[in-house]
């Protein structure tokens, strides 16, 4: 089912959702950037139309949502433990293709890794529906295009945004009486990009060998990699975190226990009890960050992690761009099988 809606109805349209909904989408933080006077482009939760930022690329992706920076999994007592709560509230987050195929890679992790789901995970995941901002340019950094993961119809409702009019095209037909209130029919699906400025080309994983993890490239990502762990927390499928057992002053038996985000190139995170550590130098974290992105996960899942949006470019200040080293390991895992 298609609708067209005048921009000036759609905050009559939030404000009807909002009543049964927790509605998050990309939002303007201003003076947040991380150089003065500059602004970043988060998810965060929405009241109005106008909080809606459509031009320009989120810093953040939408997955704290469902998947927090830290989440308390439970508290304990000297006698047992108790399982917080959450709201129950239903959530819908407007968000672009790349981000949802990038959530399709978190629940393959979480909820398809195994004989065990995250309950975790589940509880807050099953709450989510898309609204898909319809994407047919894409930003300076994306290569969803060389990835496979600028389409897919995995949402309940998609959107155009047009100067003055919105397009809608409703799969989930919960929202039918919603948009028709305010909205006339109108034919419309939903168009994706084509071509992305930034190309990609994946080395075959059936090239791959010892020498692809030996080569010289990765020295060149020890000297420049600071191990700051901005590509992993700013990137769509990024999964990893940490545990830690939180005890309460006044009481040393009563506590949480709290998983947060953590990441290949965070330092310490491969830190064991005495003392030994795995992937000490930073290119060595690039290298597992980048098979695992690209190679390791397609060969158990058959298809590729990195959903090509391009935060990790857009966010490392050392400037290092991870579309770049894909193409130069081709390079390498071509050259090197041409070469036998």
């Amino acid at each position: 089912m298609g609708y067209k809606i005048i921009s000036e109805k759609f905050n009559d349209v939030i404000n009807m959702l909002s009543q049964n909904y927790k509605i998050y989408g990309p939002t303007r933080k201003e003076g947040k950037g991380r150089l003065s006077d500059t602004d970043v482009i988060a998810y965060d939760e929405i009241t109005s139309f106008d909080d809606l930022e459509m031009k320009e690329k989120s810093y953040f992706s939408p997955k704290e949502v469902f998947y927090p920076i830290r989440e308390t999994l439970f508290y304990f007592t000297e006698d047992g433990m108790t399982v917080p709560k959450v709201d129950e509230k239903p959530v819908i987050i407007f968000l672009r293709p790349c981000d949802i195929n990038g959530i399709k890679r978190l629940d393959t992790i979480f909820l398809k890794n195994g004989d065990i789901e995250d309950f975790y995970y589940k509880r807050l995941r099953e709450k989510v529906k898309f609204f898909m901002i319809e994407c047919t340019e894409g930003f300076d950094t994306c290569f969803c295009v060389s990835m496979e993961s600028n389409k897919t119809d995995n949402y309940s409702v998609a959107l155009r945004f047009k100067e003055g009019e919105i397009f809608i095209d409703i799969k989930d037909k919960d929202f039918n009486d919603t948009f028709s209130k305010y909205g006339i029919e109108a034919d419309f699906k939903p168009k994706y990009i084509k071509e992305n400025k930034v190309k990609v080309s994946i080395p075959d994983p059936e090239k791959v060998n010892i020498d692809t993890f030996e080569n010289p490239i990765w020295k060149e990502y020890t000297q420049r990699c600071i191990a700051c762990g901005r590509c992993n927390t700013s990137c769509i499928t990024c999964s990893c975190f940490t545990m830690q057992d939180v005890t309460y002053d006044n009481d040393k038996k009563l506590g949480e226990r709290r998983r947060r985000w953590a990441g290949c190139h965070v330092n310490g995170f491969t830190d064991m009890a005495g003392g030994h550590s795995f992937r000490q130098k930073n290119g060595d974290k690039m290298r597992f960050k980048t098979m695992h992105k690209i190679n390791d996960f397609y060969k158990r899942f058959d298809y590729h992690m990195c959903v090509g949006c391009g935060r990790c470019d857009d966010v490392c200040p050392e400037y290092i761009s991870f579309s770049k080293c894909v193409n130069k390991l081709s390079q390498i895992v071509e050259g090197a099988k041409e070469d036998e």
